[in-house]
């Protein structure tokens, strides 16, 4: 290709690209693919799952079962809940989550098409288990858009990055009603540089975005059949102040306390545990326990690249833990506490560890 040819090639991207910032949005993903291998800490880990609970429609254990069919209705919740339609969202602090009164196995497939078609691959299409996630993903529209980078961006897909990657999980319950509740929590990670020279970078974890999750639960008001100006509204009604969160010691046991009833603090610790990429494997509502997976950090000294954990990768070097997670509520007062596979109470680093993540997160 001759000199001029390339010039012409260059000046159209130049005008293609020109149109395309006048119409960029705030949210543009591309899903992550490939990259540098860049070292993380050992962080929680995500596991292949146990087919032991279901979204209606599907195969149920009889602990899911008999906890939905125990469970106390969302309507007794004492959150803020605004309706269209047949579509609620309801809000606890900076948490929001969807409440539809359709059965999940209606709403399992327009859920999924609404997170490809915003640009995502889903690393975790389990319909039995009620949960969608995506991989790792950038936001494009965070790049400059001044002409010359959008322009290289178009043309060298890979020249620019934002420093950024999300990642996203829907998670569908069913409640009493026969509806279904639907969550999506946010993970982030950020590229830093390891020296003053800048010539190294590593991926740590970055603090989840609850503006993010509205967002997309917004979104996704809309592809359930509300309208725009509908979802906008009532993503932007205020929401209620959430409750004193505190971490204790109980009979030398660590423990969360929280200022709230069962339903609100059931729903909070679930979403607590989805934003920290906990692995749960399975949930039983009537009797307050989440069953999850963990690997302490630094015990595996052979983490893998950023990347290859994020299309897959992992080591074995270090095999997970097994504990449960108990939510325990007397009236307004609930606590929270960690037990060992067996379900004896557990006291060690690791079981206040997972405390205090969840806590932070609970504030």
């Amino acid at each position: 290709m001759n000199h001029t040819a390339r010039l012409g090639l260059l000046g159209l991207a130049m005008v293609l690209s020109a149109c395309s910032v006048l119409e960029s949005d705030k949210i543009d993903y591309k899903s992550a693919t490939q990259g540098a291998t860049l070292e993380v800490p050992p962080d929680l880990t995500q596991l292949s799952r146990d087919n032991r609970y279901a979204v209606p429609g599907t195969t149920v254990s009889a602990a899911a079962f008999q906890a939905g069919q125990s469970a106390k209705t969302s309507n007794t919740s004492t959150a803020a809940a605004t309706k269209i339609g047949d579509v609620r969202i309801e809000r606890n602090g900076n948490q929001r989550w969807l409440v539809i009164d359709r059965p999940a196995d209606q709403l399992w497939e327009p859920v999924r098409e609404y997170w490809l078609e915003n640009g995502f691959n889903l690393v975790v299409d389990q319909a039995d288990l009620g949960i969608l996630e995506t991989d790792w993903a950038e936001n494009r529209a965070k790049l400059p858009q001044d002409v010359i980078r959008a322009t290289l961006g178009k043309v060298f897909d890979s020249l620019y990055s934002t420093g950024e990657r999300d990642k996203f999980r829907t998670r569908l319950e069913r409640n009493a009603a026969g509806g279904t509740e639907i969550y999506v929590t946010h993970r982030g990670m950020v590229e830093v540089y390891t020296s003053a020279a800048k010539d190294s970078t590593v991926w740590q974890p970055r603090a989840a975005d609850p503006e993010l999750e509205t967002e997309f639960l917004r979104r996704l008001m809309v592809k359930l059949g509300v309208s725009q100006e509908q979802s906008k509204a009532v993503a932007a009604a205020p929401a209620l102040k959430a409750a004193t969160v505190r971490m204790a010691s109980v009979n030398n046991v660590p423990v969360v306390q929280m200022d709230e009833g069962f339903d609100r603090a059931w729903r909070r610790v679930g979403l607590a545990l989805d934003r920290t990429g906990f692995t749960v494997e399975d949930r039983n509502r009537n009797d307050g326990l989440y069953f999850v997976r963990y690997v302490a950090p630094g015990t595996d000294k052979k983490e893998p690249g950023f990347f290859n954990k994020l299309l897959g990768g992992g080591s074995a070097a270090t095999p997970p833990l097994k504990y449960q997670v108990v939510v325990r509520s007397q009236g307004d007062a609930t606590t929270v506490s960690v037990l060992n596979e067996a379900g004896a109470p557990e006291s060690s680093a690791n079981a206040e560890r997972i405390l205090r993540v969840l806590a932070d997160d609970l504030k």
